[in-house]
């Protein structure tokens, strides 16, 4: 350290995430209900461990949730929780359960989701 000379931080902190998110384009949605209530919403962008829906229907973190994808690779449905809520924009969720069946169909929509975004969006 040297006296008189500002510590450098880094600007970001590095993510918690044990996998990467991928920006999903506007063919993505999920069915899903918590708390008695039911809706569809647009997914913005997911990873295998999770995702983040478009909703003004914000929910407490921690509230439970129950997703069934509609998606061209199948049925794929996964329970999560809600990690946290933006007003406005939506809700992160975390998966917690995820059927040993949906699980290659949610690698698959990642697979695609992934190539979509490498090659800008031309598939």
């Amino acid at each position: 350290m040297v006296f008189g000379k500002p510590v450098l931080r880094p600007e970001t902190s590095p993510s918690r995430r044990l996998t990467s998110r991928v920006p999903a384009p506007g063919d993505v949605w999920v069915y899903w209900h918590c708390n008695g209530r039911e809706d569809v919403s647009r997914v913005r962008d997911m990873s295998m461990g999770g995702l983040f829906i478009e909703t003004d229907d914000p929910k407490a973190a921690g509230a439970l949730t129950r997703l069934h994808f509609l998606v061209q690779e199948g049925q794929i449905r996964a329970d999560a929780v809600v990690r946290h809520a933006r007003s406005g924009a939506g809700l992160g969720l975390k998966f917690t359960a995820l059927n040993e069946q949906d699980r290659p169909k949610l690698a698959a929509l990642l697979a695609r989701l992934g190539g979509t975004q490498q090659s800008g969006g031309k598939r």
